[in-house]
């Protein structure tokens, strides 16, 4: 169930009125008591004199601690989440209740600049996505993830076709009704940015990067060491809807590579036999399904 309590109804802000220059800004949060006012208040600071309006939702994700008080004393939105639903459905939950189509996803455990947010903006509606990419000066990133996170980048570069510096960043700006037009892949988890990177990517929307600060969070992280699988298989999972020869082309290389090389070698000892052919068979059939599952996503990026 999702309880919103507004702490704006005495500014006389109608939540169905439309602004043009306006952007609201996202801050997903669970148990984020020690950083969320310090987290409102820089966003606040960034945007009072940045010429847009906004307003700011806060999305409690069932929180056990007094993150949506804390929140609310601030004169912002408080969305509350009975249980905790995960990072990406909370994304989900506030970005619905947006009054702007600009939107702002900004982490409440103090690692992004909100300072950066007028330089984010300046950068719409140019582009349909702005991310903040950490690779500023001051990068506070724990020494073991780094690995981890400079393969998944590359990883993700290959399926999108193209170098992606911040795959996963926590600060960005988004068209709401991008966000309402994937909606159905997105996940709940923390795979929900990395999702929607790799979404517009393959549906052609233009994706810029601004370079920023990465600072070390405020209390404790809520990533367990088996997230990197979700990622990836997050990761082949939505470039399998939208280019799927780019996972099954190097498959069905590989294994008519190597049915090739055991036919040659069996020749060479002439001992062919019914497995070399085989082997062949699969490659080629796994092609023939990669060609016709690509053409099916062409089909449908088309059409949309």
């Amino acid at each position: 169930m999702l309880r919103e309590t507004s702490a704006l109804a005495a500014s006389g802000v109608s939540r169905q009125s439309s602004v043009r220059h306006g952007v609201t800004i996202v801050i997903p949060a669970h148990n984020e008591e020690t950083g969320i006012e310090d987290g409102i208040r820089a966003v606040v600071k960034a945007l009072s004199s940045s010429g847009w309006e906004h307003e700011i939702i806060v999305v409690d994700d069932g929180s056990s601690d007094a993150t949506g008080v804390r929140a609310e004393q601030h004169g912002v939105h408080v969305l509350r989440l009975e249980t905790n639903k995960g990072y990406g459905y909370a994304l989900k939950a506030g970005i619905a209740h947006a009054k702007f189509d600009w939107v702002v996803i900004i982490d409440a455990d103090g690692t992004y600049p909100g300072a950066e947010i007028p330089r984010m903006l300046e950068r719409v509606p140019d582009n349909d996505m702005v991310v903040g990419a950490r690779i500023g000066r001051k990068v506070e990133d724990p020494r073991l993830r780094r690995p981890v996170k400079w393969m998944l980048r590359k990883l993700a570069g290959y399926l999108a076709g193209q170098e992606i510096p911040d795959l996963n960043s926590g600060l960005r700006v988004i068209r709401k009704s991008l966000v309402d037009q994937f909606a159905h892949i997105l996940p709940s988890g923390f795979s929900f940015t990395t999702t929607i990177t790799l979404a517009l990517i393959s549906s052609g929307y233009s994706v810029s990067y601004v370079p920023i600060d990465y600072y070390r969070r405020v209390g404790k992280s809520k990533i367990n060491p088996f997230a990197t699988f979700n990622f990836v298989f997050q990761m082949l999972r939505t470039m399998m809807l939208f280019h799927p020869m780019r996972i099954l082309g190097p498959i069905a290389s590989v294994v008519i590579l190597s049915g090739l090389v055991k036919l040659l070698y069996d020749f060479y000892l002439l001992r062919v036999s019914g497995t070399d052919v085989t082997i062949l068979l699969h490659g080629v059939l796994i092609w023939c399904i990669a060609m016709l599952a690509d053409q099916n996503s062409r089909f449908h990026r088309l059409k949309r």
